[in-house]
């Protein structure tokens, strides 16, 4: 049985800090084990951290929070419902509400004529992975239809995850918490 290939979007940033589309298509390095047949590594992205390895407490029974905490990660698997003309309409005026109860009021970057009511930012690397149903991300001027097996590397962007089909959709996410480069935070501040 063959498997499907990875399909693997990587957002970035333009020289005016808007969210854009820099890779988008198959995985470039994917790698099969010559001494284990049959085992693949599909390489999808990585970055340096280090993280505490012990036996705290469960971290996922405090309030909920959308970024990582500060140097940390953060996994959650999201069910994402299908967009309604009245959340299209009027989600915009309820996204305050909205990121209050995910713990980052300050994430949202709706404004009256935003793509889509749920566009925000973290400055954060996501990965987010498509389990089940179909997914568009939603970029300042780009948009990417993702299907079950895709995979984003979302790198601080301007974005939101519309459902435009009749199912509930599920994603898999991993929140890293990061840095803007210097040129990229000048372009985001700039940009307001």
């Amino acid at each position: 049985m063959s498997l499907p290939k990875i399909h693997r979007v990587v957002t970035g940033h333009d020289a005016n800090g808007n969210a854009i589309v820099v890779h988008n298509g198959d995985l470039p390095r994917v790698k099969e084990i010559a001494a284990i047949p049959g085992t693949v590594f599909h390489e999808v992205w990585s970055t340096k951290a280090n993280a505490s390895v012990d036996n705290g407490e469960d971290p996922t029974l405090g309030p909920l929070v959308l970024p990582p905490p500060a140097a940390g990660t953060r996994i959650r698997f999201v069910d994402i419902p299908p967009d309604t003309r009245e959340f299209l309409e009027n989600g915009a005026a309820k996204m305050n509400d909205a990121f209050a109860q995910i713990g980052d009021v300050s994430a949202s970057t709706v404004k009256r004529n935003s793509p889509h009511p749920l566009m925000h930012r973290t400055e954060s690397i996501d990965y987010g992975l498509v389990i089940e149903g179909e997914v568009t991300l939603i970029l300042d001027t780009e948009e990417v239809l993702l299907t079950p097996g895709s995979v984003v590397v979302q790198r601080g962007t301007n974005h939101a995850w519309a459902n435009r089909t009749e199912a509930v959709a599920r994603m898999a996410f991993v929140l890293i918490d990061g840095t803007y480069d210097p040129g990229i935070a000048r372009s985001l501040a700039a940009k307001g």
